[in-house]
């Protein structure tokens, strides 16, 4: 089968590739159909994060159900459905937890098409056939209202944004929010987007990248152009409620300072280095909680789907182009906020 495999910076070739096989009767094999960009596939294929090749790539992905195995209960051949990119097993004490980003079951980091996992390559969304270990527990029936492209990203970018804002507009329903847009572009967007459908009654989106701030503003969202974050260190107003896209020392910076005492700032990137520094001693004397870490893909996508099908969360608003898997080795470096390919 071909396979879209990531050699190195700036290098992703079409390969020929053995098909994947059932590795128990609790496994799928599944076609993805549409394959929506993550924001760290630019950075991966740019060079810019550290992940040695060659490994499949993609992994924001729905796809139609090609085999599943003697066990599997919830599927059959035909079915379309959206695929998480993180492995889990979901009997685990971890998965049953909710915390699907760190299975026990699997290696650690186990994922499609990231090339984090040392021990076994999963395979990746720019495939013909995937492999799926745990269909029942992995994977989400695609509604017949959400086209394929709309649910690529639900379970990855649309979903780490949603999570960033929904738990605190739970507690605090209408609190104002502050986003810290950059390197996290859709992810960001996102955020903005959840807290407006949330009833967020005042949102700031802050950026330095005029397109983004346009997307923003179109969105009904408030502005605020960060030129100099060296100069402008932090929003004049507090807002319990933060969100650090930015991936960067200084985004990081304003949006712990413009947290107010005992606000909620989450972190969706460590960044691109191996170090981040943060201001500790400014968040221990405010209270600041500062949360950082992956998305648990499987858990907020229930709730993202069910935004999408009720209309109040737009998985394509932010959606630059759909393109076709033709299209993915060129494209994968456009420097564009969003992009879905179709097969």
């Amino acid at each position: 089968m071909q396979q879209l495999t990531y050699l190195g910076p700036q290098k992703l070739e079409w390969q020929e590739v053995p098909r994947p096989k059932l590795c128990s009767d609790e496994a799928a094999l599944v076609r993805p159909i549409a394959v929506a960009r993550c924001d760290l596939d630019l950075y991966v294929a740019m060079g810019a994060y550290k992940t040695p090749g060659p490994f499949a790539f993609g992994h924001e992905m729905t796809a139609v159900i090609e085999e599943v195995g003697d066990s599997v209960k919830g599927f059959v051949p035909g079915d379309r459905v959206i695929v998480p990119f993180q492995i889990h097993c979901g009997t685990c004490d971890n998965c049953r937890r909710g915390w699907t980003n760190a299975c026990t079951a699997v290696s650690p980091y186990a994922a499609y098409g990231l090339g984090t996992h040392p021990t076994s390559d999963y395979g990746g969304a720019f495939s013909d056939t995937v492999l799926v270990p745990y269909a029942d527990a992995m994977l989400v029936t695609l509604p017949d209202s959400i086209s394929p492209a709309a649910g690529a990203g639900l379970s990855d970018n649309v979903a780490d944004g949603y999570r960033t804002v929904a738990n605190g507009l739970r507690e605090f329903p209408g609190e104002p929010v502050l986003i810290v847009g950059g390197l996290a572009q859709s992810v960001g967007l996102y955020a903005m987007h959840a807290a407006l459908a949330l009833g967020s009654r005042r949102v700031v989106y802050a950026d330095s990248d005029d397109a983004r701030l346009s997307i923003a503003k179109h969105a009904g969202a408030e502005i605020l152009k960060l030129s100099d974050m060296h100069t402008q260190t932090r929003h004049e107003d507090d807002f319990l409620i933060v969100v650090d896209a930015s991936a960067t020392r200084e985004g990081l910076m304003y949006a712990m300072a413009s947290t107010a005492p005992c606000g909620f700032c989450t972190g969706v990137s460590g960044g691109l280095s191996g170090m981040m520094e943060l201001p500790l001693a400014s968040a221990y004397m405010k209270g600041i909680n500062y949360q950082v870490g992956r998305v648990h893909s499987r858990v907020v996508l229930h709730e993202t789907l069910h935004h999408a099908c009720q209309g109040t969360i737009d998985p394509l608003a932010f959606v630059d182009e759909v393109l076709s898997f033709d299209d993915c080795i060129e494209a994968m470096l456009d420097p564009r906020p969003k992009l879905v390919f179709c097969r």
